[in-house]
């Protein structure tokens, strides 16, 4: 598509232990301002967080380069590492909270991809006319509707039963040991025709595999491992729900994880396991049945609801599919974020202006005054 893609060295460590996630976090950091310190110079600079040393290494470009600097916001750090108990250390936890708000001061305009986020972020600093809300979407053109592959829920398990599956990371924030306990409670029902697919890989999967092999779960949860990007739409399409889950925990509230727009798009009902603005878009849309986090009880009702009611199943899977081409088109959410994009980077070359023709101005006459609020956030609440 003519677009040039630089990839930099990076020291892969798995999602456990303090001090190897550090040095994989800082030698992205390292390395990517390395490389874009040898890149033309930009009209205009983005970084996303997730991991928040990547937002570190756009701070240091915008220093460096002096550009202006778009941090987009998809997860809180250090809040969610804290949550979930991937570093326990505190006075180093406190640490990162304090290059947190310094990161979020130096960007020139902050993205978040809920309202969540950006409370969550103004509760930290004070600075409501410098961030915007755009979320996440979905390339409607990439997930068609299309039919089940019969051979593929043959090969799991999936033939002539209900599938419900989640497909996603396996980390530590997403509680799926509550798949094991649901999968548990439903065998000593006697429902024998419903079956688990956990479709991805992560930090979490080998342990959670070989629980369910020893609980005699194999062929009731079935782990497909790390699948490639382009054979999503197929597995959405070859199941009958789809389960969307967080651990419970106040932070996870403002969490919309993306996949539920493919889900959506796909036109699969939705068992949410997430409370706050997730579960409040797929209410709007008609696309879900909420549950409980964590409780394997309300999971096992929901899945069991599903298999027992094909019509709620159509109407939550018309729902969802309806809604999210509606107010979820990736192509119109990517049109406004490269408005703002040229609103950030005009404001920019307006004040280089300004400075300058002030710098220009006889002795004693009057400077210009710059407004730092950008046409973007004058545009958005």
């Amino acid at each position: 598509d003519g677009i040039r893609v630089v990839r930099v060295w990076t020291y892969l460590a798995p999602n456990a232990g303090t001090v190897r996630r550090i040095l994989n976090y800082l030698s992205f950091m390292v390395s990517a301002v390395w490389a874009a310190l040898r890149l033309p110079r930009p009209d205009v600079l983005v970084a996303t967080s997730p991991q928040f040393f990547c937002g570190w290494a756009g701070v240091w470009v915008r220093r460096l380069r002096r550009v202006p600097f778009v941090l987009e916001i998809r997860d809180i750090w250090p809040d969610s590492i804290e949550t979930v108990g991937a570093i326990r250390f505190r006075p180093l936890l406190r640490f990162l909270e304090r290059l947190e708000r310094r990161m979020y001061l130096a960007a020139d305009h902050i993205v978040a991809v809920g309202e969540g986020y950006k409370r969550r972020i103004l509760e930290k600093v004070d600075i409501p006319d410098r961030i915007s809300v755009i979320t996440n979407g979905v390339d409607l053109a990439r997930f068609p509707l299309q039919p089940p592959d019969a051979e593929l829920r043959r090969r799991r398990h999936g033939e002539n039963k209900f599938v419900c599956a989640y497909v996603g990371t396996v980390g530590m924030a997403h509680g799926l040991e509550v798949v094991l306990d649901a999968a548990d409670l439903l065998r000593r029902r006697g429902r024998d025709d419903v079956v688990f697919w956990l479709v991805g890989d992560g930090a979490c999967r080998e342990r959670l595999q070989a629980e369910a092999e020893r609980r005699g779960l194999k062929d009731r949860v079935v782990f497909t491992g790390r699948q490639a990007k382009e054979d999503v739409p197929r597995v959405l399409a070859s199941v009958d729900a789809c389960l969307v889950h967080l651990r419970k925990t106040a932070l996870f509230e403002t969490v919309i994880p993306s996949k539920i727009f493919e889900m959506m798009a796909m036109a699969r009902p939705i068992i949410m396991g997430v409370n706050g603005d997730a579960r409040e878009i797929t209410a709007q849309a008609g696309a879900a049945i909420a549950i409980e986090p964590e409780s394997a009880e309300s999971l096992a009702e929901a899945v069991v609801r599903l298999a027992d009611d094909p019509a709620l199943r159509g109407r939550l899977a018309s729902s969802a599919r309806d809604y999210v081409a509606a107010h979820y088109d990736r192509n119109r959410l990517a049109e406004e974020f490269l408005e703002l994009l040229r609103a950030v980077a005009g404001e920019s070359r307006d004040r280089a202006a300004r400075t300058a023709s002030a710098c220009d101005l006889p002795d004693g006459e009057p400077r210009a005054q710059t407004d730092t609020e950008t046409p973007a956030a004058r545009t958005r609440p």
